[in-house]
């Protein structure tokens, strides 16, 4: 009983499970949204001031459920250069941790990345108190004094009321690298776009896309609720300078039939705006069931021919611009190693995606 009740005091016992205490140091806070910070991935930002993947008050009539899950901050990231030696973050949650399936470091925490486009490598996430809705945590410390890109990736599955960036008070702070160009990169999609169940915000697979290819990210994923609407596709389609649109919503579709009907409808909508963006349609990942559920795979491969039949029909009629992608491959060997819960990647999972995803991504913008 004894070694029982012991166990429970693991933080206690190791130093590197431990939250960090922010050191008496004076630090100078700085809002992202002045100058020269970047803030990437809220594409009506400028409307409200506001942490928000879709706008404030829309043309068109959002679903309650996708209204409420556009807070969420999934995709949002904070870019700038600075020499800075030391770097913290203070943060106001809409609300605390509460999921069984994802850790609150990716459900609530922001991750850093310190390197150029291309050359960006994990540093630091956030550690705290899940239990709380407001937390001060330590990205880096002692650094050297010389001139670094850091890019911090927001929350995927929680609403930022407020954030700001602590520096040492020399710290000196300059705009990022620029972009390739200011074309955005739209992905629309479900609970597994918008990052569940990654362990921390970079590793989502569209925020590892990002780090692959030097353009915005938009993630419009949207947890149980991507069923192609037309009025997100009205929406999506106020976005200006599209570089490409992803749609990978099929496993929000409650039939095939529903998929048969709102994927065509969803890219008329969209290409009578963007005639020539183009659009990468995705099949679902694999599920850890197909394997034991003939009715399970039956559906998965009904909607696949549904999703590839739309991109040919439309590719005969001359759309050269839209493209058909099998989703069921991007998991790989070992599929059934790659989710939490059989349906949403892990880790493993998402690097998977976004391996297969990267040269197909990369051919199309090119």
């Amino acid at each position: 009983m004894n070694n029982q009740h012991q166990s429970g005091d693991v933080l206690k016992l190791d130093a590197n499970m431990t939250i960090p205490e922010l050191d008496d140091q004076r630090l100078e806070w700085y809002s992202p949204l002045e100058q020269p910070f970047y803030l990437a991935g809220f594409g009506w930002l400028r409307e409200k001031q506001r942490y928000r993947r879709l706008p404030e008050k829309p043309a068109w009539i959002l679903p309650e459920a996708v209204d409420n899950l556009a807070n969420c901050t999934a995709g949002g990231q904070i870019r700038f250069t600075t020499n800075a030696v030391s770097l913290s973050i203070k943060v106001k949650l809409s609300s605390a941790a509460n999921m069984y399936h994802m850790p609150a470091t990716g459900q609530c925490g922001f991750d850093c990345y310190i390197g150029e486009p291309g050359e960006q490598f994990y540093y630091s996430t956030a550690r705290y108190d899940m239990k709380q809705t407001e937390y001060e945590s330590v990205l880096f410390t002692d650094m050297e004094r010389a001139d670094r890109s850091v890019t911090l990736n927001f929350p995927l599955y929680q609403g930022v009321q407020e954030v700001w960036i602590g520096l040492d008070p020399s710290a000196r702070i300059s705009p990022p690298p620029a972009y390739d160009n200011s074309e955005k990169i739209l992905l629309y999609g479900t609970s597994i776009t918008q990052g569940g169940c990654a362990t921390r915000p970079g590793m989502a697979y569209p925020n590892i896309l990002s780090r692959r290819v030097n353009r915005e990210f938009l993630n419009l994923g949207f947890s149980g609720n991507g069923k192609g609407e037309p009025e997100l596709a009205h929406i999506l389609a106020e976005i200006p300078d599209p570089a490409c649109l992803v749609l990978d919503y099929e496993a929000n579709c409650v039939s095939t039939e529903s998929l048969q009907k709102t994927l065509p409808e969803f890219i008329r909508i969209y290409r009578n705006q963007h005639p020539h963006t183009p659009i990468l349609v995705l099949s679902g990942i694999p599920y850890a069931k197909e394997r034991y559920s003939k009715q399970l795979k039956l559906e998965k491969e009904e909607r696949k021919g549904v999703q590839l039949g739309t991109v040919e029909r439309l590719r005969e009629n001359g759309d050269a611009n839209i493209y058909f992608y099998d989703g069921s491959t991007l998991l790989g060997e070992n599929a059934h190693e790659c989710t939490v819960d059989g349906i949403h990647p892990t880790d493993l999972g998402f690097m998977r995606m976004a391996d297969g995803l990267t040269p197909i991504l990369k051919k199309i913008l090119a």
